[in-house]
């Protein structure tokens, strides 16, 4: 699978981004996909393979840094520039490497489908996530 090389320092939320405050459960990367642990209420990196469902479960898009206990913003959905060059009509899903994004196409047997967003142009993506709940099956 080939994850989107971001450069964290250039994400940046579009103007009609929905942005929601919280805390970083641990080491989070600006662009990183992240979830929020049902117990701590932290956010954490998410990941498609996870034996956790929790994990899968990515509740948007880090938009800074942050380590433990630090605040971090997440974006839930809207436009977003991801500081990567995107296919135009491409689908980006949570990726089953920690915290990464990757093209629809690279999903595999046992990952759980996470659609992160739909690249509008070269440089934006429109956010919606949408979880599929079940992994993709064997061929």
């Amino acid at each position: 699978m080939t994850d989107l090389s971001l450069t964290p320092a250039n994400v940046v939320a579009g103007a009609n981004a929905k942005k929601t405050p919280g805390i970083a459960g641990g080491n989070v990367a600006q662009g990183q996909p992240v979830y929020r642990d049902p117990t701590s209420k932290k956010f954490l990196i998410a990941d498609s393979d996870s034996a956790t469902a929790a994990v899968r479960d990515a509740y948007g898009i880090a938009l800074n840094a942050a380590a433990l206990d630090q605040p971090l913003i997440v974006q839930t959905e809207g436009d977003i520039n991801l500081g990567v060059v995107l296919t135009v009509g491409e689908t980006y899903v949570l990726s089953d490497t920690p915290g990464g994004i990757m093209p629809i196409e690279d999903l595999e047997t046992g990952d759980y489908p996470v659609i992160l967003g739909v690249a509008s142009s070269a440089s934006n993506m429109k956010m919606k996530i949408i979880a599929g709940g079940a992994p993709v099956p064997a061929p």
